[in-house]
């Protein structure tokens, strides 16, 4: 009996054994994708692999532009110009194909007291509710990304909690000039205030590029406070001081807790779509708005002489209602509809905006055919 038993506990236990094995297996495999990026949703920034750019490269000689899609190079003030760049120049065996590159055509030497350069991305509220700011919960952050820039020395990257107005930023280094460098920073986590949950901008994260003595006169501020200006970039260096210098940034990932874990690579067509919440074309990818195609071009056609009002239809519905800009095909003139039975262009009008299109309304010529290319811009 006793001997009886003593088999089928075996047999029980090698049941176990066999179950434990698989679940180690499975852990195994868990564990390998983890480390090579493969949990999603980690990562609350969008287009950190700097893989989508329906915009094109962007010349800037004044004012806030977007360049890659979700990423501002925001301004006050300041003299500089410069190039904005998809850039195939990336860190070697790391997964990239593109990069982020501002590269500096006029140089800002002598930076105004209020003067300053920012790139950053702008988050939503709804987005970043994990975080859970303001409770006794609040996660800490840490961000990771791979820089590249001609200038070396001290340089800031900062938090800005848009909602309760406070900031906390932290420095890292740039050791050698023109060389690839991976750092992560860590951010405290902020058990007061809290992000409202919307779909308004409420956390940013930015890169100073240069700022003058308003912004870099005091003690850098590395905890949660109200936002001083003085405390902000103290020790940034100035990237915009000479026409040669550039500066390149991706690997862009920011997550929950204190360890930076392997970057989340997502399919392009998974990051163009969350992309085209903020900003979107109907433009072929690789044409930027104002070329003279009219490939992607929406177009229409009526028999009778009155005012139509075509519907366009957006790819995905948008953030909030956006802002239409609307081109000529032919000729690439913005505010223009191509009328292509007498090849002119003509004026019309965008109404009835909605975060899922928008119709477009026009005065027409009986039996002519028309045709528009559109973009539209709901960026946070």
């Amino acid at each position: 009996m006793s001997r009886a038993r003593d088999f089928a506990d075996l047999a029980s236990s090698s049941s176990n054994i066999s179950t434990v094995a698989a679940d180690s297996a499975n852990l195994d495999q868990i564990a390998s994708s983890y480390s090579a990026g493969g949990i999603t949703g980690k990562n609350l920034i969008i287009n950190g692999a700097m893989q989508v750019h329906q915009r094109g490269n962007q010349s800037v000689s004044s004012g806030n532009r977007y360049s890659l899609d979700r990423w501002e190079v925001a301004t006050t003030g300041g003299s500089a110009a410069y190039d904005l760049q998809q850039s195939t120049d990336v860190p070697t065996g790391q997964g990239f194909g593109n990069s982020f590159k501002l590269d500096v055509t006029t140089a800002d030497i002598a930076m105004g007291a209020g003067d300053g350069y920012i790139f950053r991305q702008s988050l939503e509220g709804q987005n970043v509710q994990s975080i859970k700011k303001g409770t006794s919960n609040a996660e800490q952050v840490t961000v990771q990304f791979w820089v590249k820039s001609t200038k070396t020395g001290t340089y800031i990257i900062e938090l800005y909690d848009l909602d309760n107005t406070r900031q906390v930023s932290k420095a890292y280094t740039v050791s050698s000039a023109d060389t690839w460098e991976y750092k992560t920073v860590t951010f405290p986590a902020d058990t007061s205030g809290a992000m409202d949950n919307n779909n308004a901008r409420s956390l940013i994260l930015q890169w100073w590029l240069a700022a003058g003595t308003n912004f870099t006169s005091g003690t850098l501020n590395t905890t949660w406070a109200s936002a001083t200006s003085a405390n902000r970039v103290v020790g940034q260096v100035n990237v915009l001081d000479n026409t040669s210098n550039n500066f390149h940034v991706v690997g862009v990932q920011m997550e929950l807790g204190e360890t930076a874990t392997p970057f989340e690579h997502r399919s392009f067509g998974d990051e163009l779509r969350r992309c085209q919440r903020y900003y979107q074309k109907s433009y072929n990818y690789e044409h930027a708005p104002g070329n003279t195609t009219n490939n992607g071009a929406y177009q229409f056609f009526h028999p009778s002489s009155t005012i139509r009002e075509p519907n366009v239809r957006y790819e995905t519905e948008m953030r909030v209602n956006p802002t239409e800009t609307f081109y000529a095909p032919d000729s690439g003139t913005s505010g223009k509809v191509r009328n292509r039975s007498t090849n002119a262009d003509e004026t019309a009008v965008i109404g009835d905006t909605g975060s899922k299109g928008f119709n477009l309304s026009m005065s027409i010529t009986a039996n002519n055919h028309y045709g528009f290319h559109y973009t539209a811009d709901a960026e946070v």
